[in-house]
């Protein structure tokens, strides 16, 4: 072993460096440790494998669209009469929980007009024209509620389940428990996700094994990027022998030292890595898709580009067959103050996207099997904050929106209410917990028996709570 650890260092060329390490290590019988990626993808054993469900699926994938900040729920769907009758008023009520009454005023109405919209007659803010026309596919959850009354908190729990502990993402928990569609990529993608308030906490698998953590990648004109995916100095020949090596050389190690989570998503990593230099560059390139297509989710456009790209790539990969693709519009929905201004341009920002994405996954057949979530970590309140002089809505974790469409929810449908100011939920409560049992259960997932022993317990998404919002199911 030592003189073969000494070839490498030797200043000799790399195809020689290969045939002596492999010669060295007995590469022929490494070699059948590390399986074809052909064989891999026609019986896959690995972590990413496909697993059984608990019972018959809806959904067979996610798109989670995050919407970074925490939009206003009354300004955009949840009218209140109330609120606006009663401007300027004084909150007829106590304010709950631990928000700052020195920075909040009046009562605070909106200014933008809402119509039902659609057959299902829900109401739809005119800041958001092109879901407007998407409303009979949603399902509105208007009784949402959290703890966690600052960003970082809330967005943990909105992520993990948890706001004080650092815990699996819901897509590595997706991912634990379905495995793949495509042993090709990865199971779970995260899209230009923000390193702000959680960071890779809120795609990360913590304690689950390495293979689940989410794949971060950006993009960025044409093409969407992963770090180090492809190898400009090696042909996939010659990256196929060193893999060989490599991991040839960490089972062995795994052998002699026990089983080692960590190493064997490094080996697991490895081989994804290697098969996804022929199909990700594909699926990743946005160049041939059609003008009508680009159109759809404002591609080439202002100010719709950005988040539409996203929102495309999110389609393309979930046709791929990746589990779990979450997106994040970026942190533009905290709106303090001047909402009168910010509000109208998150929404454009991001309306024409998200219409274009549903529109696209039901001409495609795939919005059956595709579960849409959209939402933020938490809403807005109806007094108004003034800051630098212009009214804004600070944090409100107590009742706020989010609507799901596809994978198995009733569509046109409205669960839940606010009281008559949108500051409480009071009827349909849903809290996160709530939301993440019934994601899993979409997916065929019992949230109670998904579970992973770490630390001497038990763990789960949902920790010991959680029930399925069975009203909303299809």
């Amino acid at each position: 072993m030592k003189t073969a650890c000494h070839n490498f260092a030797r200043p000799i060329s790399r195809r020689d460096a290969l045939r002596t390490s492999a010669a060295g290590f007995g590469y022929l019988a490494l070699a059948g440790m590390c399986a074809d990626a052909k064989a891999k993808q026609a019986a896959p054993t690995g972590p990413l494998a496909p697993k059984s469900t608990h019972f018959p699926a809806k959904a067979k994938r996610v798109i989670f669209l995050f919407m970074h900040g925490g939009p206003s729920q009354m300004d955009l769907f949840d009218p209140k009469p109330e609120l606006n009758a009663r401007h300027g008023e004084k909150l007829p009520f106590d304010l709950p929980g631990l928000i700052r009454p020195d920075r909040l005023g009046k009562l605070f109405g909106v200014k933008w007009n809402f119509k039902r919209r659609g057959e299902s007659g829900n109401w739809v803010s005119e800041l958001m024209p092109h879901l407007a026309k998407q409303t009979d596919k949603l399902c509105f959850l208007k009784g949402l509620h959290t703890e966690g009354e600052a960003h970082g908190q809330a967005v943990l729990r909105y992520h993990t389940g948890q706001a004080n502990f650092i815990r699996p993402s819901i897509g590595s928990w997706m991912s634990y428990g379905l495995g793949t569609e495509n042993q090709n990529l990865p199971s779970f993608i995260t899209i230009d996700y923000p390193m702000m308030h959680g960071g890779v906490r809120n795609y990360s698998n913590v304690f689950l094994p390495a293979a689940h953590q989410g794949t971060q990648i950006r993009v960025r004109g044409e093409r969407a990027s992963i770090r180090h995916l492809q190898n400009d100095e090696m042909s996939l020949g010659e990256q196929r022998d060193q893999l060989g090596v490599i991991q040839g050389l960490s089972r062995l190690h795994r052998e002699r030292v026990g089983r080692d989570d960590q190493l064997d998503g490094v080996i697991e990593s490895f081989e994804l890595a290697y098969r996804m230099q022929s199909e990700a560059p594909q699926v990743m390139d946005l160049s041939g898709e059609s003008k009508a297509t680009r159109e759809l989710y404002g591609v080439d456009e202002k100010p719709t580009d950005a988040f539409g790209r996203q929102c495309l790539m999110a389609r393309r990969l979930s046709e791929a067959g990746v589990r779990f693709v979450q997106v994040s519009s970026g942190y533009h929905w905290d709106h303090h103050g001047s909402i009168d201004k910010n509000l109208p341009e998150s929404c454009a920002k991001t309306d024409k996207p998200v219409a274009g994405l549903l529109a696209d996954l039901e001409s495609r057949g795939l919005l059956d099997e595709t579960l849409v979530v959209w939402g933020g970590e938490f809403g807005r309140t109806p007094v108004a904050q003034i800051d630098r002089g212009n009214a804004g809505r600070d944090h409100n974790p107590h009742g706020f929106t989010i609507f799901m469409a596809g994978g198995g929810v009733k569509p046109g449908v409205s669960h839940g209410q606010t009281d008559d100011f949108g500051y409480l939920a009071v009827d349909g409560k849903v809290h996160i917990h709530d939301l993440h049992a019934t994601i899993m259960h979409l997916m065929g997932i019992n949230h109670k028996e998904l579970t992973y022993r770490y630390a001497g317990r038990d763990f789960r998404l949902t920790d010991v709570y959680g029930r399925v919002v069975k009203d909303i199911i299809a």
